[in-house]
Formats: structure tokens, sequence, C-alpha cells
């Protein structure tokens, strides 16, 4: 049986394929359309996953979508009844695509899988001759199947906490076998991810993007408003559950997240988008964080206490917040904790496609001898020609006239040469197999570094990723060498952090000062990778998910005596991670990153004629990349 899961026309569409309970493929839309957060239909997201799994739309089985369209339209109708006349240019705006688009998802769907039948080459093909039959898990659902049943559990609790989906915002219950069952939701306009948000919008980032940054923003700042937000913004109670305060909000009827009384609680008006940060956006965000942290730590203690099962599984948006499950994973009662790399919107394909094998379909799991995840290495690879066609692409010109800017050093020497580069201090393009699923990049579309320079943090922020200078990075550790630095344990599952997902304490870290001037303030092993608090969100690299990356650590650890590299994903500010080696080589060659390292094939600027020169600014690079 073939199964095309889909998420799309919210944000961040994705599409994925699973054929007799397997994943075989997932991928996310903006990876190829190069847009962030692509809402639309995943078109070339389900082109791939068709040919990678070697068919056409023509075989499809099931189609399934990852919420109830007329569930969440009836919320909408709902909504703006409640609020109006409040709420009109609101409902103006987003009732045309609704009337238009929305409500019709499979007339959609038919239409776009006949386009890539036709693309495909079977240009006689009918609609009509189309015998997939389309599903629809609520939102919830698909959030709570991505989240158990790729895990390696048997049975276990599973707690998805997000914006909103239909109704629901938070849900807990139960998995067993090839059966989810949610046992109790908490709905819409009260949600946790939605406060979140309200605070990221007000702080001055953008809302479905910017919370990354209030995350890395918080450890700056007092908790100085926590008393405030529980008195005003939030009832938080004992078991998790909880209430917000609606009078301080504005997502549900007007186009903005805080208002007029969301101001006056919180010392002025928001601030302004790429204005200069103060010590009050560092203090929102601690105390923010803290009360997000506490209300999921609540959550998961009660969760505990009806189920009396050991293990948790986590999805949905919130569960990307990584400092907050490390604390689950410490001071919950649950003994392990997984969590689904592709926890957002993207997530819910894959969650909605295995729904409809296990629900629909009523099929056992199937075993997979590692991880059913495949290391969330689910998208495309490109073949050594493939890579050579694109180099050739890009340096075919009278500048390298007589100069082959590249040089062919076959997979078994690119660890030992790479981690030569990095040991000399230079920051290196990583692109090796199949791409990531998810926001994280594990080592396989990442830029890598020495993590014991204490310029690094800064150089890799502001010359290459051209974000704001305060954003930490990342480690990746040798699964075997994680309890020497991170504290955690050799074989210890609860331990592991295959997906950078986990933050734990950076062993022997010592930090000073205040607000921003704490970075400059680190001492530590890995100055680079240690957060101002002397935290660090870990990736654990192991040979059986990712061999290639475990060898590149192995050979810097033996250059260099340690085995930690700076991972960061292969991106610049407002666009996607690179998909293909044409996006690896535009965002190498239009930053200060020294070297690249494309599958066996080493480019370093040094080698390459004007390649210096040839690096542009951050205004330029928006304008080349049509970034905002």
């Amino acid at each position: 049986m073939t199964i095309l899961g889909l998420s799309c026309f919210y944000h961040d569409s994705a599409a994925c394929l699973v054929r007799d309970g397997r994943i075989v493929a997932a991928a996310s839309e903006e990876r190829f359309s190069r847009r962030k957060h692509d809402p639309e239909f995943p078109e070339q997201a389900t082109a791939y996953v068709l040919r990678e799994a070697g068919l056409t739309p023509a075989d499809l089985d099931v189609v399934a979508f990852y919420d109830k369209p007329f569930q969440k339209f009836e919320r909408l109708l709902e909504s703006y009844l409640a609020y109006a006349p409040r709420g009109l240019r609101s409902y103006l705006q987003a009732m045309p695509r609704w009337i238009k688009q929305k409500l019709w998802i499979p007339e959609i769907v038919k239409d776009e899988l006949l386009k890539l039948e036709h693309a495909m080459g079977n240009v006689d093909f009918a609609k009509d001759d189309l015998a997939c039959t389309f599903v629809y898990p609520e939102h919830h659902e698909s959030h709570a199947a991505s989240a158990f049943f790729p895990s390696p559990f048997e049975e276990a609790a599973f707690l998805t906490v997000d914006g909103v989906g239909e109704w629901a915002t938070t849900s807990w219950g139960t998995g067993r076998g090839n059966r989810v069952a949610i046992e109790a939701e908490i709905h819409f306009p009260h949600s946790l991810g939605l406060l979140y948000s309200a605070f990221t919008y007000f702080c001055g980032f953008r809302v479905n993007s910017g919370e990354y940054k209030l995350m890395g923003l918080a450890p700056y700042g007092e908790p100085r408003y926590v008393d405030t937000i529980r008195e005003h913004l939030i009832d938080l109670r004992d078991d998790g559950s909880f209430r917000l305060h609606m009078d301080a909000f504005e997502y549900v009827a007007k186009l903005r997240m805080t208002g007029r009384r969301f101001a006056e609680l919180f010392d002025g008006l928001r601030r302004e988008p790429e204005s200069p940060l103060t010590q009050r956006e560092m203090d929102l965000a601690r105390s923010v964080q803290a009360v997000t942290e506490e209300a999921l730590l609540r959550m998961a203690r009660h969760v505990h206490a009806q189920t009396g099962l050991p293990d948790l599984c986590l999805a949905g948006g919130v569960a990307l917040n990584c400092v907050a499950n490390g604390r689950i994973l410490r001071e919950s009662p649950f003994e392990r904790v997984w969590i689904q790399p592709a926890a957002g919107d993207a997530g819910g394909a894959l969650g909605a496609a295995l729904m409809a094998w296990h629900h629909w379909a009523d099929q056992s799991r199937v075993g997979e001898s590692t991880d059913a995840m495949r290391g969330s290495y689910l998208g495309p690879a490109f073949s050594d020609d493939e890579i050579r066609a694109a180099l050739d692409a890009v340096f075919d010109g009278e500048a390298y006239e007589g100069v082959v800017p590249y040089e062919y050093v076959g997979l078994d020497a690119v660890p030992q040469r790479t981690a030569e580069l990095l040991a000399a201090g230079q920051t290196v393009g990583w692109f090796q197999g199949r791409m990531e699923f998810g926001p994280r990049a594990l080592g396989h579309r990442s830029i890598l570094a020495d993590p014991r320079g204490r310029d690094v943090q800064r150089r890799v922020n502001v010359q290459i990723k051209f974000r704001e200078s305060f954003r930490p990075f990342a480690p990746s550790v040798l699964a075997e060498r994680g309890a020497d630095y991170f504290g955690l344990k050799p074989g210890d599952a609860a331990a592991e952090s295959p997906y950078m997902l986990l933050v734990g304490p950076v062993l022997g870290a010592e930090i000073e000062g205040t607000g921003l001037d704490r970075l400059q303030q680190i001492q530590s092993r890995v100055p680079a990778v240690t957060h101002v608090d002397g935290s660090a969100r870990v990736q654990t690299v192991d040979p059986a998910r990712s061999p290639l990356y475990h060898a590149l650590l192995r050979a810097f650890e033996a250059e260099t005596g340690c085995p930690v590299l700076v991972n960061t994903s292969f991106n610049v500010r407002g666009e996607p991670i690179v998909c293909a080696p044409e996006d690896a080589l535009r965002c190498f060659l239009h930053t200060d990153m020294d070297a690249l390292v494309l599958g066996p094939y080493l480019l370093t600027k040094s080698t390459i004629p004007g390649a210096r020169e040839a690096v542009l600014t951050a205004d330029a690079i928006a304008a080349t990349y049509g970034l905002d």
C-alpha cells in the first residue's frame, strides 16, 4: 500500500511517502521553491517523494491530508462571529482563499497529481483514472501519529502542543501498538503556542519563524515579567491545563497578535523589527520561556500520573522548544523522551500518512533495525555526476579558463581533508547524502567550524549567516563522547539527542556579566557552542545514522583532541536550508565561507579566482535571493 501524506495551505507545506508502513521519503516544499515556510501545495516535494519511491501519482492508494478543513473553517467562522463586528478586515482577507482553495482539497490535490502524472510522461492519463482514497485525520492526531509511530516504544504517552489545529491547541493521550488515542485537549483560543508567538511578535520577530530567536534571546534576560504573565495573561493550573486572559490578545479577530492592553502590561509599545534589542526584550523572552517550561513540565507530570507509562513522545511546534524538552527529560517522571524531528506542521504530512496506514488500513507497525525516521535523512541525495554537472555549470566561463577550481578527493578522503581545514580555523560548507526533514541541519546540509575559537560564533553569525549576533550555535558531538562534554551518558537512550532537540549543560562552562555582554564572558572548552547560560543544544552523532559525518568528527578529534564541531544550518538568514548542489554553491560563493565539500568534491575560496571579491553583503544577499 502506497500512501502520500500532505500538509499545506497554512505554512511549512510538505509531502511524505509511506509504502507498506515504512517512511520512504519526506521533504518540505520550501527547500525546492526556495521560499521560506512556503504554504502552497507541495508540488515539487510531492514529485520528489514519488520519484524516490519509483512511483507516479497513478500508483497511489491513499492521500492523507493532515487536518480536517471543514472543522478548521467552522472554528474560523465561530471565532469571527464571537468577536463581530471586530475583525471584519481579517475576515474579508481570509474568506476568499477559503472559498476558492481550502475547502476544495480533493479537487486541488487531484488536479496537482494529474499535472505530475503528465509531467512524468503519462500524457493520456485522466483525472478520473486516479483511484486513490482521501483520508483526513485531525490535526493533533497527525501530530500524535508522527510522535508515537516512528518512536522506539511499543507503548508510550504522547503530548502535542502547538498554535492551533482545527480547535485543539494541546492534546495528550497514549499510543499502543498501531493505535493512538487522544484522551484530553485544550481548545482555541487558549494556546501555549500562541502565547509564545505573541511574545515573539511583541519583541519584534516574525511569528512562525522568530520563535527560535526568542528562545535564544531568553538566557540574556531576567524573568522579571513572570508574575505579570501569570497574573494577567494565563491561568495555569497544577495539571498543566490553562486558560488565557483574552483581553490582552488580538489574534482571534485581527491581523496582529497583541495590542494596547499587552503594551500597557509590558512597559511600552512593541519593538520595531530590526531595531536595537533592549534589556526589556531579553527579560520578556526569559519570562515567557520560564512560563512555557513550567506549563510543559506540569503537563508532563500530569500525563505521567494519568498513564503510568515510562516513556513520552512529543510533537507539535512547541516541541521544537529544546530548552523545555531538556527540562522534561531531566525533571519529569518519564524515563525516556522521544521527539519528532519535524515536530511542526511539516511533520503533519508524515503523521497523516502513518495515521492512514495504522488507523484507516488497520495495519501493524513495521519494525526498523535502528530508527524509523532513518536519522531524519528523508530528503533528496545527489549523485557524483549531478554534483559535477552543477560545478561545471557554475565554473564554465572566461574567468575560470585554464583553472579547475574544485578537486575530486573521493569520499574515503573527505573526512580527513575536511578535518584538516576545520582544525586550521576554516569554516566549511558540508553537503552530503540525503537532505534532512525538519528544521534542523543534522550533518548533511550544514556549515561547520571549530568550536574552540572564541570569535567563531560572531564571525559565522555576522559574516556567513547574516543573522543576529546573539544567536547560539549547536554542537555535534560523537555519541560516545557526549558524556565528556555535555553530561550525556554513553549508551543511555534517555540521553541520546540525534535530532538536536534537547538542551543540556556544557560541563565546566562559566559565564559572567549581564545582557549581551555575557557573550564575551564565556569560559568553556568549546566557547563557540556554549550559550550564555552555560547550555548547548546537542546533536549526538553515531555511525549507524550518519557514518560519514561520524567519520569526520572522529578525524577532527584525531587532529585536535576535540570530538565536537559547530553545526549550523547551510543557509543565510531568510533562506531555507540548501537542497541541491546549486543552492550550496550559491550560498558558498556569496558568503564568507572558506571551503565547501560537495559529496566527493572539495572547493576552497583560495583556489577560486575572484572568490573573495565576489562575497556579498547582507543587503546584497537579500536582494539577490529575493529575501525579506
